[in-house]
Protein backbone atom coordinates (compact mmCIF):
# COMPACT_ATOMS: atom_id res chain seq x y z
CA UNK A 1 0.00 0.00 0.00
CA UNK A 2 1.45 3.38 -0.63
CA UNK A 3 1.69 6.04 1.88
CA UNK A 4 -0.98 8.96 1.65
CA UNK A 5 -1.26 12.15 3.54
CA UNK A 6 -4.91 14.04 4.34
CA UNK A 7 -4.27 17.60 4.54
CA UNK A 8 -7.39 19.48 5.79
CA UNK A 9 -8.04 23.05 5.46
CA UNK A 10 -7.22 24.08 8.87
CA UNK A 11 -3.34 22.55 7.68
CA UNK A 12 -4.46 18.83 10.05
CA UNK A 13 -2.83 16.09 8.45
CA UNK A 14 -3.22 12.28 9.08
CA UNK A 15 -1.39 9.92 7.13
CA UNK A 16 -2.07 6.45 6.31
CA UNK A 17 -2.21 4.07 3.10
CA UNK A 18 -4.17 3.43 0.10
CA UNK A 19 -6.23 0.67 -0.16
CA UNK A 20 -8.49 1.76 -3.41
CA UNK A 21 -7.71 4.05 -6.52
CA UNK A 22 -4.38 5.67 -6.57
CA UNK A 23 -5.04 9.37 -7.46
CA UNK A 24 -5.07 12.30 -5.42
CA UNK A 25 -8.22 13.61 -4.41
CA UNK A 26 -9.81 16.75 -2.66
CA UNK A 27 -13.15 17.12 -1.70
CA UNK A 28 -15.23 18.34 1.34
CA UNK A 29 -14.51 16.00 4.41
CA UNK A 30 -17.63 14.82 6.47
CA UNK A 31 -18.82 11.89 8.86
CA UNK A 32 -20.85 9.11 8.96
CA UNK A 33 -21.32 7.45 12.03
CA UNK A 34 -23.64 4.23 10.60
CA UNK A 35 -21.81 0.75 11.53
CA UNK A 36 -22.47 -0.77 8.05
CA UNK A 37 -23.90 0.20 4.43
CA UNK A 38 -21.14 1.46 3.25
CA UNK A 39 -22.18 0.27 -0.80
CA UNK A 40 -25.22 1.63 -0.16
CA UNK A 41 -23.17 4.87 1.05
CA UNK A 42 -21.00 5.03 -1.50
CA UNK A 43 -23.30 5.08 -4.56
CA UNK A 44 -25.37 7.23 -2.59
CA UNK A 45 -25.63 10.51 -4.96
CA UNK A 46 -26.09 12.87 -1.82
CA UNK A 47 -22.17 12.01 -1.50
CA UNK A 48 -20.71 13.95 -4.83
CA UNK A 49 -17.87 16.17 -4.00
CA UNK A 50 -17.13 14.80 -0.68
CA UNK A 51 -14.60 12.39 1.27
CA UNK A 52 -16.30 10.07 3.42
CA UNK A 53 -15.09 9.29 6.51
CA UNK A 54 -16.61 5.92 8.35
CA UNK A 55 -16.52 6.54 12.04
CA UNK A 56 -16.90 2.63 12.48
CA UNK A 57 -13.49 1.38 12.79
CA UNK A 58 -13.82 -1.74 10.89
CA UNK A 59 -14.94 -1.30 7.18
CA UNK A 60 -14.95 -3.88 4.35
CA UNK A 61 -15.07 -7.67 6.34
CA UNK A 62 -18.31 -8.07 4.45
CA UNK A 63 -17.17 -7.04 0.73
CA UNK A 64 -19.48 -5.77 -1.64
CA UNK A 65 -22.66 -7.38 -3.29
CA UNK A 66 -23.04 -7.67 -7.34
CA UNK A 67 -23.97 -4.71 -9.53
CA UNK A 68 -27.03 -6.79 -11.09
CA UNK A 69 -29.87 -4.93 -12.73
CA UNK A 70 -33.20 -5.10 -11.93
CA UNK A 71 -36.28 -5.85 -15.51
CA UNK A 72 -37.14 -1.86 -14.32
CA UNK A 73 -33.70 -0.73 -15.00
CA UNK A 74 -32.91 -0.16 -11.21
CA UNK A 75 -29.82 -1.74 -9.13
CA UNK A 76 -30.89 -4.48 -7.01
CA UNK A 77 -28.46 -3.95 -4.09
CA UNK A 78 -27.16 0.01 -5.06
CA UNK A 79 -28.53 3.32 -4.41
CA UNK A 80 -27.40 4.41 -8.21
CA UNK A 81 -25.28 3.40 -11.28
CA UNK A 82 -21.94 4.05 -9.45
CA UNK A 83 -20.02 5.17 -7.02
CA UNK A 84 -20.45 9.39 -6.03
CA UNK A 85 -18.36 9.90 -2.88
CA UNK A 86 -14.49 11.24 -3.45
CA UNK A 87 -12.72 9.07 -1.58
CA UNK A 88 -13.68 6.60 1.43
CA UNK A 89 -11.24 7.18 4.95
CA UNK A 90 -11.25 4.18 7.48
CA UNK A 91 -10.00 3.34 9.95
CA UNK A 92 -8.76 -0.34 9.74
CA UNK A 93 -10.04 -2.36 5.90
CA UNK A 94 -10.29 -5.53 5.96
CA UNK A 95 -9.50 -7.09 2.14
CA UNK A 96 -10.24 -10.09 3.49
CA UNK A 97 -14.41 -10.64 3.39
CA UNK A 98 -16.92 -13.04 4.22
CA UNK A 99 -21.02 -12.85 3.15
CA UNK A 100 -23.14 -14.51 1.27
CA UNK A 101 -23.77 -11.83 -0.74
CA UNK A 102 -20.49 -10.78 -1.80
CA UNK A 103 -18.90 -10.83 -5.25
CA UNK A 104 -15.29 -8.71 -4.65
CA UNK A 105 -14.02 -6.77 -2.08
CA UNK A 106 -14.41 -2.86 -1.32
CA UNK A 107 -10.98 -2.11 -2.69
CA UNK A 108 -11.36 -3.68 -5.85
CA UNK A 109 -14.28 -2.07 -6.34
CA UNK A 110 -13.31 0.92 -5.48
CA UNK A 111 -10.19 0.51 -8.09
CA UNK A 112 -12.67 -0.56 -10.56
CA UNK A 113 -15.04 2.80 -10.30
CA UNK A 114 -11.61 4.99 -10.10
CA UNK A 115 -12.00 6.21 -6.02
CA UNK A 116 -9.47 6.35 -3.93
CA UNK A 117 -9.62 5.01 -0.15
CA UNK A 118 -7.35 5.32 2.17
CA UNK A 119 -6.97 3.20 5.50
CA UNK A 120 -4.94 3.04 8.83
CA UNK A 121 -6.41 6.73 9.77
CA UNK A 122 -7.58 8.07 13.37
CA UNK A 123 -11.15 8.25 12.46
CA UNK A 124 -11.68 9.03 15.91
CA UNK A 125 -9.20 12.05 16.28
CA UNK A 126 -10.61 12.95 12.50
CA UNK A 127 -14.04 12.84 13.46
CA UNK A 128 -13.15 15.42 16.71
CA UNK A 129 -11.75 17.65 14.56
CA UNK A 130 -14.75 18.08 12.31
CA UNK A 131 -16.95 18.11 15.49
CA UNK A 132 -15.23 20.90 16.95
CA UNK A 133 -14.48 23.15 13.57
CA UNK A 134 -17.42 22.08 11.06
CA UNK A 135 -17.04 20.41 8.02
CA UNK A 136 -13.95 21.52 5.86
CA UNK A 137 -12.26 21.07 2.52
CA UNK A 138 -9.48 18.44 2.46
CA UNK A 139 -7.11 16.71 0.40
CA UNK A 140 -5.70 13.47 -0.24
CA UNK A 141 -1.97 13.41 -1.37
CA UNK A 142 0.09 10.65 -2.45
CA UNK A 143 3.86 10.92 -0.18
CA UNK A 144 5.79 10.07 -3.04
CA UNK A 145 4.15 12.77 -5.49
CA UNK A 146 4.47 15.53 -3.15
CA UNK A 147 3.73 18.49 -6.20
CA UNK A 148 0.34 16.33 -7.35
CA UNK A 149 -2.25 18.29 -4.95
CA UNK A 150 -5.51 18.48 -6.18
CA UNK A 151 -7.81 21.75 -6.03
CA UNK A 152 -11.58 21.81 -4.85
CA UNK A 153 -14.66 24.22 -4.33
CA UNK A 154 -17.61 22.81 -2.39
CA UNK A 155 -19.50 25.61 -1.65
CA UNK A 156 -21.79 26.88 -4.62
CA UNK A 157 -21.32 24.06 -7.07
CA UNK A 158 -24.03 22.53 -8.55
CA UNK A 159 -24.02 19.03 -7.41
CA UNK A 160 -27.45 18.24 -7.98
CA UNK A 161 -27.17 19.24 -12.30
CA UNK A 162 -24.17 17.15 -11.88
CA UNK A 163 -26.07 13.46 -10.49
CA UNK A 164 -29.61 14.07 -12.13
CA UNK A 165 -31.05 11.92 -14.65
CA UNK A 166 -30.60 13.91 -18.02
CA UNK A 167 -34.36 12.95 -19.52
CA UNK A 168 -37.51 11.99 -18.43
CA UNK A 169 -37.88 8.12 -17.44
CA UNK A 170 -40.82 6.52 -16.77
CA UNK A 171 -40.99 3.04 -14.75
CA UNK A 172 -44.63 1.40 -14.31
CA UNK A 173 -46.31 2.56 -16.89
CA UNK A 174 -49.74 2.85 -17.02
CA UNK A 175 -49.74 1.55 -13.61
CA UNK A 176 -51.86 3.18 -11.99
CA UNK A 177 -51.86 6.62 -9.94
CA UNK A 178 -48.95 9.16 -11.64
CA UNK A 179 -46.62 10.59 -9.42
CA UNK A 180 -43.57 13.05 -11.16
CA UNK A 181 -40.35 12.57 -9.39
CA UNK A 182 -38.22 15.29 -9.20
CA UNK A 183 -34.38 13.72 -9.89
CA UNK A 184 -32.41 15.56 -7.71
CA UNK A 185 -29.22 12.90 -7.06
CA UNK A 186 -32.41 10.20 -6.11
CA UNK A 187 -31.66 7.24 -4.01
CA UNK A 188 -32.64 4.19 -5.74
CA UNK A 189 -34.69 3.12 -3.10
CA UNK A 190 -37.27 5.74 -2.82
CA UNK A 191 -38.33 4.83 -6.43
CA UNK A 192 -38.44 1.09 -4.77
CA UNK A 193 -40.70 1.99 -2.44
CA UNK A 194 -43.14 4.51 -4.94
CA UNK A 195 -42.89 1.08 -7.18
CA UNK A 196 -43.91 -1.33 -4.57
CA UNK A 197 -47.50 0.80 -3.80
CA UNK A 198 -48.25 0.25 -7.39
CA UNK A 199 -47.73 3.63 -9.09
CA UNK A 200 -46.31 5.03 -11.78
CA UNK A 201 -43.21 7.06 -11.73
CA UNK A 202 -41.93 9.93 -14.16
CA UNK A 203 -38.13 11.14 -13.21
CA UNK A 204 -37.56 14.09 -14.54
CA UNK A 205 -34.13 16.19 -14.63
CA UNK A 206 -34.34 18.73 -11.71
CA UNK A 207 -34.73 21.93 -14.00
CA UNK A 208 -37.05 20.16 -15.49
CA UNK A 209 -40.81 21.82 -15.86
CA UNK A 210 -43.15 19.16 -15.45
CA UNK A 211 -46.12 21.26 -14.91
CA UNK A 212 -46.63 20.60 -18.55
CA UNK A 213 -46.79 16.40 -17.50
CA UNK A 214 -50.25 15.02 -16.23
CA UNK A 215 -49.70 13.49 -12.96
CA UNK A 216 -51.39 12.88 -9.78
CA UNK A 217 -48.75 13.52 -7.54
CA UNK A 218 -45.48 15.31 -6.93
CA UNK A 219 -42.64 13.77 -5.37
CA UNK A 220 -39.04 15.82 -4.44
CA UNK A 221 -35.68 13.82 -3.93
CA UNK A 222 -33.06 13.83 -2.16
CA UNK A 223 -29.52 15.27 -3.51
CA UNK A 224 -26.47 17.26 -2.44
CA UNK A 225 -24.65 20.14 -2.13
CA UNK A 226 -26.38 23.45 -1.07
CA UNK A 227 -30.50 23.71 -2.38
CA UNK A 228 -29.65 27.66 -3.11
CA UNK A 229 -27.95 26.33 -6.14
CA UNK A 230 -31.82 24.96 -7.29
CA UNK A 231 -33.22 27.81 -8.18
CA UNK A 232 -34.91 26.26 -11.13
CA UNK A 233 -36.78 23.40 -9.02
CA UNK A 234 -37.81 25.96 -6.92
CA UNK A 235 -39.75 27.38 -9.14
CA UNK A 236 -41.25 24.63 -10.72
CA UNK A 237 -42.21 23.55 -7.68
CA UNK A 238 -43.72 27.07 -6.70
CA UNK A 239 -45.86 26.78 -10.18
CA UNK A 240 -46.70 23.54 -9.04
CA UNK A 241 -48.56 25.13 -5.41
CA UNK A 242 -50.58 27.22 -7.13
CA UNK A 243 -52.94 24.03 -7.58
CA UNK A 244 -53.82 23.51 -4.06
CA UNK A 245 -55.07 19.71 -3.82
CA UNK A 246 -51.68 19.09 -5.48
CA UNK A 247 -49.89 16.20 -3.04
CA UNK A 248 -46.57 16.91 -2.61
CA UNK A 249 -44.01 15.39 -0.70
CA UNK A 250 -40.56 15.46 -0.23
CA UNK A 251 -37.07 13.95 1.19
CA UNK A 252 -34.12 15.33 2.77
CA UNK A 253 -33.56 17.64 -0.17
CA UNK A 254 -36.86 17.91 -1.28
CA UNK A 255 -37.50 19.21 2.30
CA UNK A 256 -35.15 22.39 1.76
CA UNK A 257 -36.96 22.60 -1.87
CA UNK A 258 -39.83 22.72 -0.46
CA UNK A 259 -39.30 24.86 2.02
CA UNK A 260 -37.77 27.36 -0.01
CA UNK A 261 -40.97 27.45 -2.42
CA UNK A 262 -43.03 27.92 0.56
CA UNK A 263 -40.61 31.24 1.24
CA UNK A 264 -38.20 29.57 4.19
CA UNK A 265 -34.46 30.03 4.21
CA UNK A 266 -31.88 27.86 4.32
CA UNK A 267 -28.28 27.27 6.44
CA UNK A 268 -24.99 25.14 6.53
CA UNK A 269 -24.84 22.57 9.31
CA UNK A 270 -21.70 22.77 11.77
CA UNK A 271 -20.65 19.52 10.62
CA UNK A 272 -24.17 17.74 9.36
CA UNK A 273 -26.36 14.80 10.26
CA UNK A 274 -25.30 11.43 8.49
CA UNK A 275 -25.75 8.36 10.09
CA UNK A 276 -28.72 5.58 10.77
CA UNK A 277 -29.33 6.86 14.33
CA UNK A 278 -30.70 9.92 14.46
CA UNK A 279 -33.62 10.70 16.81
CA UNK A 280 -36.57 13.11 15.51
CA UNK A 281 -39.66 13.70 17.47
CA UNK A 282 -43.52 14.26 15.28
CA UNK A 283 -44.50 17.50 16.77
CA UNK A 284 -47.47 17.87 18.40
CA UNK A 285 -46.83 14.05 19.79
CA UNK A 286 -44.66 12.00 21.72
CA UNK A 287 -43.99 10.06 18.99
CA UNK A 288 -40.00 9.86 18.35
CA UNK A 289 -38.46 7.83 15.37
CA UNK A 290 -34.88 6.26 14.96
CA UNK A 291 -33.83 7.80 11.23
CA UNK A 292 -31.23 7.41 8.62
CA UNK A 293 -29.71 11.00 7.30
CA UNK A 294 -27.38 12.35 5.21
CA UNK A 295 -27.32 15.89 4.46
CA UNK A 296 -25.61 19.00 5.46
CA UNK A 297 -28.02 21.95 5.70
CA UNK A 298 -31.27 22.71 7.41
CA UNK A 299 -34.69 24.57 7.51
CA UNK A 300 -34.57 27.66 9.29
CA UNK A 301 -38.25 26.85 11.34
CA UNK A 302 -37.88 30.88 12.39
CA UNK A 303 -38.16 31.31 8.29
CA UNK A 304 -41.41 29.04 7.78
CA UNK A 305 -44.12 31.18 6.63
CA UNK A 306 -47.94 31.71 8.73
CA UNK A 307 -49.07 28.46 6.30
CA UNK A 308 -46.12 26.27 7.42
CA UNK A 309 -45.46 24.74 10.61
CA UNK A 310 -42.23 22.11 11.29
CA UNK A 311 -43.26 18.24 11.00
CA UNK A 312 -40.43 16.57 12.87
CA UNK A 313 -37.76 18.30 14.76
CA UNK A 314 -34.07 16.63 15.94
CA UNK A 315 -34.01 15.48 19.26
CA UNK A 316 -30.13 15.78 19.29
CA UNK A 317 -29.75 19.61 18.22
CA UNK A 318 -33.46 20.78 17.80
CA UNK A 319 -33.43 21.74 13.87
CA UNK A 320 -36.09 21.04 11.54
CA UNK A 321 -36.51 17.24 10.00
CA UNK A 322 -39.76 17.90 8.03
CA UNK A 323 -42.51 20.55 7.46
CA UNK A 324 -46.25 20.38 6.55
CA UNK A 325 -48.87 23.01 5.04
CA UNK A 326 -51.70 23.42 7.77
CA UNK A 327 -54.74 23.37 4.87
CA UNK A 328 -52.98 21.42 2.06
CA UNK A 329 -51.73 17.74 1.00
CA UNK A 330 -47.82 18.85 1.20
CA UNK A 331 -45.36 17.63 3.60
CA UNK A 332 -41.73 16.57 3.58
CA UNK A 333 -39.14 14.68 6.12
CA UNK A 334 -35.15 16.02 6.26
CA UNK A 335 -34.64 12.58 7.17
CA UNK A 336 -34.50 8.93 4.83
CA UNK A 337 -38.04 6.93 5.35
CA UNK A 338 -36.64 4.08 2.52
CA UNK A 339 -33.71 4.02 4.27
CA UNK A 340 -31.38 1.26 2.68
CA UNK A 341 -29.21 1.30 4.53
CA UNK A 342 -30.62 2.09 8.12
CA UNK A 343 -34.10 2.04 9.78
CA UNK A 344 -37.34 1.57 8.32
CA UNK A 345 -39.50 2.97 11.14
CA UNK A 346 -40.75 6.04 9.05
CA UNK A 347 -41.04 3.84 5.69
CA UNK A 348 -45.34 4.98 6.88
CA UNK A 349 -44.64 8.41 5.34
CA UNK A 350 -45.01 6.64 2.09
CA UNK A 351 -48.59 5.11 2.90
CA UNK A 352 -49.79 8.49 4.14
CA UNK A 353 -48.24 10.09 0.57
CA UNK A 354 -50.15 7.35 -1.65
CA UNK A 355 -53.25 8.05 -0.01
CA UNK A 356 -53.47 11.67 -0.77
CA UNK A 357 -53.51 10.86 -4.71
CA UNK A 358 -56.90 11.24 -5.94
Amino acid sequence: MRNVTLILDDGTVFHGQSFGYEKPVAGEVVFNTAMTGYPESLTDPSYAGQLMTLTYPLVGNYGVPPFSIEANGLPTFMESEKIHAEAIIVSDYSENYSHWNAVESLGEWLKREQVPGITGIDTRELTKVLREHGVMMGKIVFDDEPDNIPEAVYAGVNYVDKVSCKEVVRYNEGAGKKVVLVDCGVKTNIIRCLLRRGVEVIRVPWNYDFNTLEFDGLFISNGPGDPDTCDAAVQNIRKAMDNEQLPIFGICMGNQLLSKAGGAKIYKLKYGHRSHNQPVRMVGTDRCFITSQNHGYAVDNNTLGEDWEPLFINMNDGSNEGIRHKRNPWFSAQFHPEAASGPTDTEFLFDEFIKLLK
